[in-house]
């Protein structure tokens, strides 16, 4: 069985001040605060919603 591909990212900005759908990205992300990590599954919606956030958020680490 093929190992799903992962990427690790962390919430380095504030999302005060921010409009309400970058808010909402966090969220969907599973991000909420300064310095919390989620690692999730390498999608292009994921991969899109990070690219909408790029400015918040930064790509600690891919996996395979």
């Amino acid at each position: 069985m093929a190992k799903k591909k992962t990427i690790t990212v962390r919430q380095t900005g504030s999302q005060i001040r921010r409009p309400k759908d970058q808010h909402q990205t966090l969220v969907g992300l599973g991000l909420g605060r300064i310095g919390k990590v989620r690692t999730l599954e390498d999608t292009p919606a994921i991969r899109g919603m990070i690219n909408k956030v790029s400015h918040m958020v930064t790509i600690v680490e891919e996996g395979a």
